[in-house]
């Protein structure tokens, strides 16, 4: 019974998901290392701002003003125009897989007034360009993640906290990169037709460390299995191995090899289910092979 058992978990551990949180932002304090820029035109007074008591609620982790918020008079007083306000991260490292997500909402007695939000992304970190040109100046973040409400739509925007997720795609090795929020709306401002105000909170950036299979196929190649003098391995990531173990049912460790190998014999091993466990600077996986 304890044979089956230590079988049991050890197989489940091949299904183990673990991440890595790379940034976190919750708005408890207006960020000082953000950058804000009212690109808007005609240009108000109004710019990215702390959260303030108010009657629709608090920041989506609590807290009366635990939130950053945006609104109409990012355009000059008695005026209407477009919006174009950017909330500006400092620089993080991304790769593809890196899943950002954050939360937003808008008023709820003022749902049929269209808000728009985009999430957008520079990819030369603390060389990007910060727009500084007026509404239509995009800076270097021409790359653009998420939109909500693209369209401008009446009763679109939500009106309660709202998990938006974007995964990193494009970045195939790590690269420093901003985000920036950017409150985009045309024909909005005090007298326009659009925009009244929105609220972002709770922003996680996270990095999967390991997903069994999809991390093995994506970054390693074990063959031939079953096998029965001895097993190759290819590394077709940039991953640094620690160590590789290979293991019994019973969870004693039959062999070991310091760094990295391209083969390793298993000839001497009698016939059965083993692990093989490999230990990166990315993530450690497991995974089962068998002895002819």
């Amino acid at each position: 019974m304890k044979k089956q058992v230590l079988f049991f978990a050890l197989f489940l551990c091949l299904g183990t998901l673990k991440a890595q949180t790379l940034f976190t932002e919750d708005f408890d304090v207006f960020p000082s290392t953000w950058i804000k820029t009212n690109q808007s035109q005609p240009v108000g007074t109004s710019n990215w701002q702390q959260g303030i008591v108010s009657g629709f609620g608090t920041g989506f982790n609590g807290g009366s003003t635990s939130y950053a918020s945006v609104n109409y008079n990012s355009v000059a007083a008695n005026s209407a125009g477009t919006i174009s306000n950017w909330l500006i991260s400092p620089t993080i490292g991304l790769k593809d897989g890196d899943v950002i997500k954050f939360y937003t909402r808008a008023g709820s007695n003022f749902s049929t007034i269209p808000d728009r939000l985009e999430l957008r992304l520079s990819t030369v970190g603390d060389a990007s360009v910060i727009p500084s040109t007026g509404s239509s100046d995009l800076g270097s973040f021409t790359a653009v993640a998420a939109t909500i409400n693209p369209n401008l739509t009446p009763n679109v925007y939500p009106v309660t906290w709202t998990e938006v997720l974007y995964t990193v795609t494009g970045l195939p090795v790590e690269t420093n990169c901003k985000l920036a929020f950017r409150y985009y709306i045309t024909n909005g401002g005090p007298t326009g037709a659009n925009g009244n105000a929105i609220w972002i909170d709770a922003l996680t950036i996270n990095r999967t460390l390991l997903t069994t299979n999809s991390f093995l196929n994506s970054n390693f190649s074990i063959w031939p299995n079953p096998a029965a003098n001895e097993i190759n391995m290819a590394n077709k990531s940039n991953a640094t191995i620690h160590a590789i173990q290979i293991s019994d049912v019973h969870g004693r460790v039959i062999r070991e090899v310091n760094g990295s190998a391209n083969q390793i014999s298993i000839a001497d091993f009698n016939s059965g289910v083993y692990f093989i466990k490999i230990t990166t600077d990315q993530g450690t996986l497991t995974t089962k092979i068998i002895k002819e």
